[in-house]
């Protein structure tokens, strides 16, 4: 149990640092018009929030820490 939550707690924090810095992204595909059958589509790259990051980042420190600090019973 102890290294679960230590092993969860680094990736949360890696991840939180990663989208906090801006490099997580995601693809949104929007229908601009149609027409009938026909469809124009565009493709946007969208950022993840830094809300998401930040969250990440107190969470993975939070089970980090938790893991560290919790005696095996």
């Amino acid at each position: 149990m102890r290294a679960g939550l230590i092993i969860a707690g680094i990736i949360l924090l890696a991840a939180g640092i990663w989208v906090t810095a801006g490099n997580g992204s995601y693809s949104k595909t929007d229908t601009v018009a149609q027409l009938g059958s026909a469809k124009i589509e565009a493709t946007h790259d969208k950022a993840l929030p830094q809300w998401l990051g930040i969250a990440g980042i107190v969470v993975g420190g939070l089970l980090l820490v938790g893991g560290i600090v919790s005696k095996k019973r």
